[in-house]
């Protein structure tokens, strides 16, 4: 069996910090994407229907101040599924639609669904954000600006400083006319929060342990998943959402290829995931900061998302 040094390097570094983490881009195996696509779907998780609104209503808007042939790139694209409702509502031919994704079978489904809407000049990159940009700034089409995609609020999932740090290696790669389309979560009531992110279905405490059950098969790992039990905290004065999985009793824990033999004691917390929550000025003025010109948002209120263009 492949086993992912990668993978391993991180889970053995990781694992072995205080408080224990595990880094949550591997959420994302062939199960992660289908499990994360059921979370969307929960009435409580609102960041993917509110997106998906402003995105319909308002994708002729954002880009009408580009010139044309656009090309789109979206990192983390997952199922496609906001792509493709973007480039139905905007209306616009594109020169090229680039992919970026750390899952294979996500690049696969998006690339099927947006062949069933008739975009078939597509091009995938299986890697990290950074690594997906080098080569969608390289192959982008020789005319005509670039706009990348980050939706989601999947930015929410680094610390404020990686954020900004990324913002600018997205500044970095656009040249003047290009643009960027950012999808942010907005801080909202705890109770709230902490039902998006600890649905009643259980479906995100699932999506969190899978990763567990990913180190045991790719890893040769020995987790005992009904040893853990799914937390979502609410941060107020990082203003995140910390995701955990605490350990219900004393476990000793091997993972074999990654060199690692440890002792988890009741209660004891690995720390999966942050999703850090904006202020919609604050998305603005981190675009500012890492570089970018004039930006302009559209902002559903009620559910506490905005969606923000920058322009180069």
């Amino acid at each position: 069996m492949f086993v992912d040094p990668s993978f391993a390097h991180d889970v053995r570094s990781y694992l072995q910090r205080t408080p224990r983490q595990l880094p949550s881009r591997y959420f994302y195996d062939e199960l992660g994407p289908a499990l994360f696509e059921a979370i969307c779907r929960l009435p409580w998780y609102r960041i993917t229907r509110s997106e998906t609104a402003l995105l319909d209503a308002h994708a002729a808007a954002v880009l009408a101040p580009l010139s044309r042939p656009i090309g789109l790139a979206e990192l983390g694209c997952g199922s496609g599924e906001m792509l493709a409702i973007f480039a139905t509502s905007a209306r616009e031919p594109l020169s090229l639609v680039q992919l970026i994704d750390i899952s294979p079978a996500a690049l696969d489904m998006a690339t099927y669904r947006l062949a069933a809407i008739g975009i078939r000049n597509v091009r995938t990159y299986l890697g990290t954000y950074e690594e997906g940009l080098r080569r969608a700034s390289q192959d982008r089409h020789a005319s005509g600006p670039l706009v990348v995609l980050f939706l989601g609020s999947n930015i929410g999932n680094f610390d404020p400083a990686g954020a900004r740090e990324l913002l600018v290696r997205i500044r970095t790669v656009l040249r003047p006319g290009d643009g960027l389309v950012l999808g942010t979560d907005l801080v909202k009531p705890e109770r709230e929060l902490l039902l998006a992110y600890d649905d009643p279905l259980g479906v995100t405490a699932a999506f969190n342990r899978n990763l567990l059950r990913r180190i045991n098969d790719e890893l040769g790992g020995n987790f005992a998943l009904d040893g853990f039990s799914h937390r979502a905290v609410w941060n107020s004065s990082q203003r995140r959402v910390e995701a955990h999985l605490v350990s219900l009793r004393r476990q000793s824990v091997r993972v074999d290829a990654a060199h690692l033999d440890f002792t988890l004691q009741q209660d004891e917390s690995i720390w999966t995931e942050s999703s850090h929550k904006y202020e919609a000025a604050q998305v603005v003025e981190d675009g500012r900061l890492a570089g970018f010109g004039h930006a302009e948002q559209w902002i559903d209120r009620e559910a506490g998302f905005a969606l923000t263009r920058f322009t180069v």
